[in-house]
């Protein structure tokens, strides 16, 4: 055989990941809030590109497929994803105006006829409205009066997202309450009158954190304003009288003591179970009774006493309003007993590719850079909106095939929980385990029953005793709890008759397993409910 240089050729694929593709994929897992600032650059960044008009009647062409096509790169881009993710060609992202999903013929069926909630067969999934066009993009400048395009799935929800907005929002009202450093302030300028007191006052003020507490020394505000520390520490004193009761408060014990005394009840005996607060953790009332110099009834009765305090007094004022969860995909029940799988319309952001404008401005360019950048902008906004199509797609896919894995938790809640993997979702939607990953991250899904993550739906396997069928951890972590909040006073349940009672119910559980489960729903041991419920029995009585 020769040794030297040749030259040969060869025929291979491979799979390149281009800006685009990476961009379609990333656009999967971005949340609600992360597409909507990733939709606005692009506003900024492409003049073709326009935000549709929610009141305005939608354009002729909903979603212009032959205009995507003719671009090669453009019509590659599911081709390329189902490369990288495995997407299938059978219509992960096809088309969804008429599909409907049958439980009882979907391959890789579970076979939740055996189940007692409604029947699994029907699961319709909501028009997107998309119609095709038969112009594509390089002709886009000959007919500058079909105006636009347009990426929408106004179809994909029927308004359950709400009716009309009234005309004071929430917003409104809340950033109408008084915070609490304005209370304060509105005290502290009636009951302070000298301005050094003042002064050094509204630094006070300025130190609280969120809960209500001086966070800073008071010699350090003493230095910091050059005088002496015995008056910052009396006007901390009188600060201390403010309402909420327990304000300015430096610890905790000291929190409570404020509202102690607020309530004429800091005596001798109290004030010795405040400063020995750890003795509550295990509730070592024989302890409290040797320290505080009181009986047993009055031990429990100060107990009681210290726990309708409110350790973080500036709470009242100053929270933090959460976010509410926007969900991205609805479940409706349907008359006959199936669910209804709609996407949030109003998540979903709606574009427009101004073909009008790319006509005048492609025709005035003369320079090849300015026509090249024209092009590209096209080129861009046509692949956004595709990615953006295919995203929606996908989405609604996996959901529907979640609700219809997870009929039984729609029809009889927590219990019937089934337990759930990426692989049985991906192999009958016919996408790869990282789509799957990526689509029901940080999406929530709207059903009868509150709304969900879409990851809540994918919990581990537990073993059913004697080989029956396995078990949802989270379902089980349901029995725990209700069985814990059902035990009857005299009969606290240990963890080791848990594991019994689970066992005679079908559950192949570890003792260290329950403990954990325990833990992490914040229940106590049985020593710790025992003594809660002997407390709760003699005060009753």
């Amino acid at each position: 055989m020769a040794i030297g240089p040749r030259l040969d050729i060869r025929q291979s694929q491979a799979l390149v990941m281009t800006p685009q593709l990476q961009q379609a994929i990333r656009l999967l897992q971005l949340t609600n809030l992360e597409l909507s600032q990733y939709v606005d650059q692009e506003l900024e960044r492409n003049p073709l590109l326009e935000r549709a008009d929610q009141d305005a009647p939608d354009p002729a062409s909903a979603f212009d497929e032959g205009n995507l096509n003719a671009d090669p790169q453009v019509d590659a881009l599911g081709e390329a994803i189902a490369a990288s993710d495995g997407i299938g060609d059978d219509g992960t992202i096809g088309d969804t105006a008429a599909l409907e999903l049958d439980g009882a013929s979907l391959p890789g069926s579970n076979g939740l006829e055996g189940a007692d909630g409604p029947p699994a067969a029907d699961y319709d999934i909501a028009d997107n409205n998309d119609s095709a066009s038969d112009t594509p993009a390089g002709e886009a400048g000959s007919d500058p009066g079909e105006g636009f395009e347009v990426g929408d799935w106004s179809g994909a929800s029927t308004g359950m997202s709400g009716g009309e907005s009234s005309t004071i929002t929430l917003e409104q009202v809340l950033s109408s309450e008084i915070t609490l450093k304005d209370h304060l302030q509105q005290q502290m300028n009636v009951l302070l009158v000298e301005p050094a007191q003042l002064l050094i006052g509204q630094n006070l003020i300025d130190h609280l954190d969120e809960a209500g507490y001086l966070r800073e020394e008071t010699g350090n505000i003493a230095d910091r304003l050059g005088c002496d520390i015995a008056l910052v520490d009396a006007v901390l004193a009188r600060m201390q009288k403010f309402d909420p009761a327990g304000i300015f408060a430096r610890d905790l014990s000291e929190c409570l003591a404020l509202q102690l005394q607020d309530k004429n009840r800091y005596d001798p005996a109290m004030a010795a179970l405040v400063q020995n607060l750890h003795l509550l953790v295990s509730i070592d009332v024989p302890e409290i009774c040797q320290i505080c110099g009181v009986t047993r009834d009055d031990a429990e009765e100060m107990i009681a006493e210290l726990k309708a305090l409110n350790p973080k007094p500036g709470l009242t004022f100053d929270y933090e309003v959460a976010a509410p969860v926007v969900p991205d995909v609805f479940v409706l029940e349907k008359a006959d007993g199936g669910w209804i799988v709609e996407l949030n319309n109003d998540n979903l952001p709606r574009l427009l590719v101004n073909r009008q404008y790319y006509a005048e401005i492609n025709e005035a360019a003369r320079r090849k850079e300015d026509k090249a950048y024209i092009s590209e902008c096209m080129q861009s906004a046509n692949w956004l909106i595709k990615a953006l199509d295919q995203r929606a797609r996908t989405i609604l896919s996996v959901s529907s095939e979640l609700v219809r894995q997870q009929d039984g938790f729609l029809a009889h809640g927590v219990a019937e929980l089934r337990p759930l993997n990426l692989r049985a979702i991906a192999e009958v939607v016919g996408i790869h385990e990282s789509t799957v990953s990526r689509v029901t991250s940080n999406k929530y899904i709207a059903t009868p029953r509150g709304v969900f993550e879409l990851k809540y739906f994918f919990t581990s396997s537990i073993a059913g005793a004697d080989g029956g069928e396995n078990h949802s951890s989270e379902a089980v972590r349901e029995r725990l709890r209700a069985l814990i909040e059902n035990e009857a006073s005299s009969k606290v349940l240990s963890d080791d008759k848990l594991v019994d009672i689970l066992r005679v119910s079908g559950v192949d559980i570890a003792r260290r397993t329950v403990t954990k489960y325990r833990v992490a729903m914040g229940i106590p041991s049985s020593v710790q409910r025992r003594r809660a419920k002997r407390m709760e029995a003699r005060a009753i009585g």
